[in-house]
């Protein structure tokens, strides 16, 4: 029997600007109705606060709730498979299909389905007091994982999901991977090659370009790209993942088609607005098989949350992204003021955000 929910939502409405609505929602049977009590935040977030989005884009998917890395805390539940005060990490890729109440009907994987449905990308992210959520996306948090560490399962499933495309290969004995980028996304990708596939930081390597990000990492080697002789250095790499995004995708993909092996894997993970050149005379010369990988599903989840609960070491890993404090979001003009200091002073660290309802 379906129940009727008032979330209080705070909605961004235009760039810059974020209002507080009350929006009822309804609790199907096999839902959930959580409350939002941690987040971190998005780089596409913040790309749609400060309005860096083609206004088509805007136009088409605001008003709208931001937000879709976080976890919460159940209050009703309309599912035998969760119950009140259960920690739940949100999976934000609700498929169509569970959305309409229907059986899957498609071979395409949901998180590649244009049918799903994304918080924060078109529909109400975590940013409300209230997000009514079916239980199949929804994974439950072991008591030895803290929260402001579960926070960053979903980024981690992101470069978990990207990793499984070729699984094959991590699986093989003495493969040699690399992945550029150095920011919180590239660092979560090389800890879930690393502390999920078991590559040894022999047989990893993270290419930045910033010295101090770097240094960060202690399970990998480490190389600054203004320093590495990429046309003079050896075909090494089975695997290589580009998580760089943005303006740097052009150079880190052509960077690693010199280094990589004949025949060998290209992981795809970075976003940018812009179409991106690359050497194609190399990809057809070297063979190589190029990976398209976004988002991720609640199997993604699963497993990510159960290697954290399982090893202190990544947990610890992770713990390097958080801030020095959280910042408490009490109403709108909080989230709004937020999102204006992590656009003002970017940092590696990710934002936690805390949510008093």
């Amino acid at each position: 029997m379906e129940e009727k929910i008032i979330s209080h939502v705070y909605r961004l409405t235009e760039p810059h600007k974020i209002e507080e609505q009350d929006i009822e929602r309804n609790l199907r049977e096999g839902w959930v109705d959580v409350e939002p009590t941690m987040a971190s935040v998005c780089h596409a977030d913040t790309r749609y606060f400060a309005g860096n989005r083609r206004p088509e884009a805007l136009k088409k998917k605001l008003p709208m709730a931001l937000l879709h890395e976080g976890i919460g805390v159940v209050k009703k539940s309309n599912s035998k498979k969760f119950k009140e005060g259960d920690r739940v990490v949100v999976a934000p890729n609700v498929p169509g299909y569970i959305y309409e109440g229907k059986e899957k009907n498609s071979c395409i994987p949901d998180n590649y389905n244009p049918d799903s449905h994304f918080l924060s990308s078109g529909y109400d992210g975590l940013a409300q007091s209230d997000i009514v959520h079916p239980d199949s996306c929804l994974v439950k948090i072991p008591d030895n994982i803290p929260d402001e560490i579960a926070i960053f399962s979903e980024v981690s499933t992101v470069g978990y999901h990207a990793s499984s495309h070729v699984k094959d290969l991590l699986m093989k004995p003495n493969v040699k991977v690399a992945l550029f980028g150095d920011g919180p996304v590239g660092y979560m990708a090389a800890a879930a090659i690393h502390f999920i596939w078991g590559i040894d930081s022999e047989n990893l390597v993270v290419f930045g370009a910033e010295k101090d990000r770097l240094d960060k990492i202690d399970f990998a080697e480490k190389r600054m790209v203004t320093e590495y002789d990429f046309d003079n250095s050896p075909e090494e790499f089975d695997v290589i993942f580009e998580a760089t995004g943005g303006r740097f995708s052009s150079s880190a993909i052509n960077e690693g088609i010199k280094v990589i092996k004949r025949t060998g894997s290209f992981v795809l993970m970075g976003v940018t607005e812009d179409l991106v050149p690359i050497d194609t005379r190399d990809v057809l010369e070297k063979g190589l098989t190029l990976h398209g990988t976004s988002r991720s599903t609640t199997s993604d989840f699963r497993i990510v949350v159960n290697a954290l609960s399982r090893n202190d070491e990544y947990m610890e890993a992770l713990r390097k992204l958080l801030p020095k404090e959280k910042t408490i979001i009490n109403n709108g003009r909080d989230l709004e003021d937020a999102f204006e200091n992590i656009i003002a002073n970017r940092q590696w660290e990710k934002a936690a955000l805390k949510f008093e309802w």
